[in-house]
């Protein structure tokens, strides 16, 4: 059994996740119920980094991916992002890597530059 605190939502209801019959108690909607699965079996985020930037007074360039990707992939995103040099002009938003590792998840640019 685990227990978290849903986030998905300001309730913060506090779940408890069995692990063996994947069942999730405590969740007052069912987002609560999916966030609970999410998180015990496979946790994302939403990586921020940085990458080389050509052509500016500044070095580098904020980054984010689009969507949360898998934890486990979390240092192999940061290696290919290792990788990655960017000339400026950038706008927000700008697609600097599309669908990174084979995960649909695409790099995106945090600032104008």
């Amino acid at each position: 059994m685990k227990e978290i605190i849903c986030i998905t939502c300001p309730r913060g209801c506090h779940l408890t996740v069995d692990e063996v019959s994947k069942k999730v108690s405590g969740n007052s909607c069912p987002k609560g119920e999916a966030y609970g699965l999410c998180e015990v079996f496979d946790p994302k985020r939403v990586i921020t980094s940085t990458v080389v930037l050509l052509g500016s007074d500044l070095k580098r360039l904020p980054v984010r991916t689009d969507k949360p990707i898998s934890k486990k992939l979390m240092f192999d995103v940061m290696k290919e992002l290792d990788k990655i040099q960017v000339k400026s002009p950038v706008k927000c938003g700008d697609i600097i890597m599309k669908n990174i590792l084979g995960t649909d998840v695409n790099i995106i640019s945090s600032r104008d530059l």
